[in-house]
C-alpha cells in the first residue's frame, strides 16, 4: 500500500476516512462477493450500510444530507474501492453516486432538496441513460427523443449498457429536443421508473463485474412534466462535458490501485510458488518483471499526484492532464495486470483468485468515460 498514494496530498480527515472505507471493504463488500456475483446484483442493504457510514455522496454539503467533504474524499473512496478485489468488482455500481456532484452544481433547487438526501442514506441510487444501441462515444447520434406537449414532454427511445438499470429508482436519461442541432440540441430528463410507458430489459452479460447489474431502458411515449428535465433546455451536453473531466481523473485513479492490488498479490504469490527446485521468485524473468510493473506503477503515481496537486492549487482539473491519464492508465493497468496474470500461471486464469477478477474488471476502464480512441483525439487536438 505504501505506492498507492501520496500522504502529503491529503490531511489528517482524509486518513480516517480512508480507514471507514477499507474496513467497509473488508467487512461488507468481500465476504459477500461471491454470493452477489453468483446472482447478478448487489444487496440493497450495502448502500444503506454505506448511507450509514457516510461514504455514499462524500462530496455533498450537509445541509443536502452529505458527508460535506471535498474532491480528495472521493479519491479515496475511489483508491480504496480499486485496490479491494472486490470492491474493484463493484466500481461500476458506485457510477450511480458519482453523478450526485452533478446533481449539486446543476439540478433545480427542489430537485437537490428531494434527491441528494435520497442518495447520501442509500435509500435511493440513480443511473445515468445515454449510451444507446446505435451510439457510444458519440452523443449527437443519439436517437432518443423528447418532445414538448404542453406542461409535459413525451420521451421515446432505448438506452443500453447502463449500469444500476434494474435497482435504480430514478433514471437520469439524455434526450434529443433539438435533433436539428446535433450535440446542440440534447436535454436531459429525471425519470421515475414506475411511468407508464417505460420499462427496464435485459440485465446483459458482461465479461466481468458480474455482481454489478448492466442491462436496457425502453421509453415508449413516457411522459413527463417539464419540471423533471434537468438543467436547461438543450443544455445536456455542456452539462454532460462539465463532468468529463473528473470522470476521466476518477477511473485512472481506480485502475492504478487495482493495478497495484495485482502487483502485491502477485509478489506475495512468486515468493511462495515453488517450480523446479526453487521460488518462482527467485528466477530472473519474474525480477525482470516485477520490476517494469513496478517502476509503471511509480510513474502512474507520480502522474495522477501531479493531476491531484493541481486540483488542489487550483481548485480545478486540467484538462489536458485529464485527458491523458484516462489514455495512459488505464492501459498501463492493463499491460501490468496482464503480467501479474502470467506470473500466476494457471492459477491466474481460476476465478478464486484476485488477479483474475481484476484482469477482467481492468478492461471496462479502456472503454468506460471515454474510449482510449476518444482520448487520443483529445489529446491529439491540443498539439498544434
Amino acid at each position: 500500500m505504501e505506492y498507492l498514494y501520496n500522504r502529503r496530498l491529503f490531511r489528517e480527515e482524509h486518513e480516517q476516512f480512508r480507514t471507514t472505507v477499507r474496513r467497509f471493504f473488508v467487512q461488507f463488500v468481500e465476504p459477500n462477493i461471491d454470493r452477489w456475483i453468483e446472482h447478478g446484483s448487489i444487496d440493497p442493504e450495502l448502500w444503506v450500510q454505506a448511507g450509514k457510514l457516510g461514504i455514499l455522496c462524500t462530496d455533498i454539503p450537509e445541509a443536502y444530507g452529505g458527508a460535506g467533504g471535498d474532491f480528495l474524499h472521493r479519491v479515496v473512496l475511489v483508491q480504496e474501492m480499486g485496490y479491494s478485489p472486490a470492491g474493484a468488482c463493484i466500481s461500476s455500481a458506485i457510477v450511480g453516486d458519482f453523478l450526485a456532484a452533478d446533481i449539486l452544481h446543476h439540478a433545480s433547487e427542489a430537485q437537490k432538496r428531494d434527491i441528494l438526501p435520497k442518495m447520501a442514506t442509500g435509500a435511493l441510487r440513480v443511473c445515468f441513460g445515454m449510451t444507446e444501441p446505435d451510439s457510444g462515444s458519440d452523443p449527437a447520434s443519439m436517437r432518443t427523443t423528447a418532445v414538448r406537449d404542453g406542461d409535459h414532454y413525451v420521451i421515446n427511445g432505448a438506452k443500453t449498457y447502463i449500469s444500476n438499470s434494474l435497482s435504480a429508482g430514478l433514471i437520469l436519461v439524455a434526450c434529443k429536443t433539438a435533433p436539428e442541432l446535433g450535440n446542440r440540441g440534447i436535454t436531459l430528463f429525471f425519470v421515475e421508473p414506475d411511468r407508464p410507458g417505460f420499462r427496464r430489459g435485459r440485465k446483459l452479460k458482461k465479461m466481468g463485474m458480474n455482481a454489478c447489474e448492466t442491462g436496457e431502458l425502453f421509453f415508449d411515449d413516457v411522459r413527463v412534466p417539464a419540471s423533471s428535465m434537468y438543467g436547461p433546455e438543450n443544455g445536456g451536453f455542456k452539462m454532460m462535458m462539465a463532468s468529463l473531466n473528473q470522470d476521466r481523473l476518477i477511473w485512472p485513479l481506480l485502475g492504478h490501485a487495482s493495478a497495484q492490488r495485482a502487483f502485491d498479490e502477485t509478489v506475495a504469490f512468486v515468493q511462495n510458488r515453488r517450480a523446479f527446485g526453487q521460488r518462482v521468485m527467485d528466477f530472473q524473468n519474474t525480477q525482470f518483471r516485477l520490476a517494469e510493473m513496478k517502476t509503471d506503477l511509480a510513474v502512474g503515481k507520480s502522474f495522477l499526484d501531479d493531476c491531484l496537486r493541481a486540483w488542489t492549487e487550483t481548485g480545478h482539473l486540467d484538462p489536458d492532464l485529464c485527458a491523458m491519464a484516462k489514455l495512459w492508465l488505464p492501459e498501463m493497468e492493463g499491460r501490468v495486470i496482464d503480467r501479474c496474470v502470467q506470473l500466476h500461471g494457471g492459477a491466474g486464469y481460476m476465478d478464486e483468485y484476485p488477479v483474475s477478477r481484476l484482469y477482467t474488471a481492468a478492461r471496462l476502464h479502456r472503454i468506460f468515460a471515454g474510449t482510449d480512441e476518444i482520448m487520443r483525439m483529445v489529446v491529439g487536438r491540443t498539439i498544434r
